[in-house]
C-alpha cells in the first residue's frame, strides 16, 4: 500500500510520511526542493504520470506558500487550487480507489475572535484565504462525483521542522544564539497576540484519523487552546536557560492580521483524537532540536 505526498519537504509532510512508515505504507514524497521526487503538483501531467506509476490508497496535498501576501496570488493559485484540480481529476478520471486529503486553514474563515467551527462562513480575506477556499469547492464537487476527498482546516502549528522564516522558529534560533554568546536583542511583533501551539506530528495523527473513517469528511483540526506570543517567548528562553526580558523587545507599531485565532476542534475529537503535546513540551522539543 502506498501513500503519495504531495509537499513532503515541509513539516506536515515530513511527520506525515514518517507516520506512514510505522503503519506500514509505503510513503512517496513529492516537493519542488529536498530529498523527494522532484516536481509540481501544478504540472498535470507529472501528477497523473505519478497516480499512474503508483496507484496510491492515498493522496495527501499539503504543497503551499503558506505566506497571506498578495504577492503570492498566483503562485497559491496554481500551487493550491490547480493542484488541488491536478490531483481531483485524475484519480476521478483513472477511476482509482484513493482517499485524497486537502489541506484547508483557520485563516480562510471569518475570524470574530470566537472559536471557529466547521460551520464557519469563509471569508476570502488575503490571497491565501481565496486560494483555500476555491480548493475546498473543488473537493466538494468532486465529493459529488464519487471521489473520496477530505479537507482537514490547519491552525498554528509547529516543529522543529518549521521554516526559519516562521515567527516561533526565530525565537528558538535566537535563543540559542544568545545562549551561544551573541549580544543580539530579537524583536519581535504583537506579543499579546493569541493563537494555538499544537505540535505538527499530532496533527498529522488527526489527518490520519480523518482519512479513515466514512463520517465525517471535513475537519477543523487544532488544539482549542490558545497561548501568547509572549507565553511561547518565555517558555522558549526559560528551555534555553535565559530570561526572555533580557534579550526580546516588542516591535514598535507593528500590525497584526489578527489579536486572536482559536479553533472548535469538537468534530475532530469526536473521532477520538487529541493533540498530545502542549505548549511547554513543543517549546522543549523545538530548544533540544536546535542544541548548539
Amino acid at each position: 500500500m502506498k501513500a503519495l505526498i504531495f509537499g513532503a519537504n515541509g513539516q506536515d509532510g515530513w511527520y506525515l510520511a514518517e507516520l506512514c512508515k510505522r503503519e506500514g505504507i509505503e510513503a512517496i514524497g513529492v516537493s519542488r526542493s529536498g530529498d523527494w521526487i522532484r516536481g509540481d503538483v501544478a504540472d498535470a501531467a507529472f501528477v497523473r504520470a505519478l497516480l499512474k506509476e503508483h496507484s496510491p490508497a492515498y493522496v495527501f496535498h499539503l504543497a503551499a506558500n503558506s505566506t497571506t501576501q498578495h504577492a503570492a496570488l498566483f503562485e497559491n493559485q496554481s500551487t493550491i487550487v490547480n493542484g488541488t484540480l491536478n490531483i481531483l481529476e485524475c484519480v476521478y478520471s483513472m477511476k482509482l480507489p484513493a482517499r485524497v486529503f486537502i489541506s484547508g486553514s483557520g485563516l480562510q474563515f471569518e475570524n470574530h475572535g470566537t472559536p471557529i467551527s466547521e460551520a464557519n462562513r469563509f471569508e476570502a480575506s488575503s490571497a491565501y484565504a481565496l486560494a483555500r477556499i476555491e480548493s475546498v469547492y473543488a473537493a466538494r464537487y468532486f465529493r459529488t462525483l464519487g471521489v473520496k476527498t477530505y479537507v482537514g482546516y490547519f491552525f498554528h502549528h509547529e516543529s522543529p521542522r518549521r521554516h526559519p522564516t516562521h515567527v516561533s522558529q526565530q525565537v528558538v534560533s535566537a535563543a540559542k544564539r544568545i545562549r551561544a554568546g551573541s549580544s543580539e536583542v530579537l524583536e519581535v511583533g504583537d506579543l499579546s497576540v493569541r493563537k494555538e501551539w499544537t505540535f505538527a506530528g499530532d496533527v498529522v495523527r488527526a489527518v490520519w484519523t480523518l482519512v479513515n473513517q466514512e463520517s465525517v469528511t471535513e475537519a477543523i483540526i487544532g488544539s482549542g487552546t490558545t497561548h501568547t506570543i509572549r507565553e511561547w517567548v518565555e517558555a522558549v528562553f526559560a528551555h534555553a536557560g535565559l530570561d526572555w526580558k533580557d534579550h526580546v523587545r516588542e516591535r514598535e507599531g507593528f500590525k497584526s492580521e489578527y489579536k486572536l485565532l482559536v479553533s472548535n476542534p469538537a468534530v475532530i475529537r469526536s473521532l477520538g483524537w487529541k493533540p498530545a503535546v502542549g505548549l511547554n513540551e513543543l517549546a522543549r522539543i523545538m530548544v533540544a532540536a536546535h542544541a548548539a
